[in-house]
């Protein structure tokens, strides 16, 4: 009994992790986001040819 009742929960955290993580990557990158990477990316460049 006490092992039905561990799969019943493992069944139940798996789907709700996956759920979440499917509801995350549908999200996307918010675009401030993406602009803070960009300028790291542009700040690195130049770091990099001064150095």
């Amino acid at each position: 009994m006490q092992s039905g009742q561990n799969d019943e929960r493992e069944r139940f955290i798996d789907e709700n992790l996956r759920r979440v993580y499917d509801e995350t990557m549908e999200e996307g990158v918010p675009d401030k986001f993406k602009d803070l990477l960009n300028q790291l990316k542009e700040q690195d460049k130049t770091v990099g040819k001064k150095g």
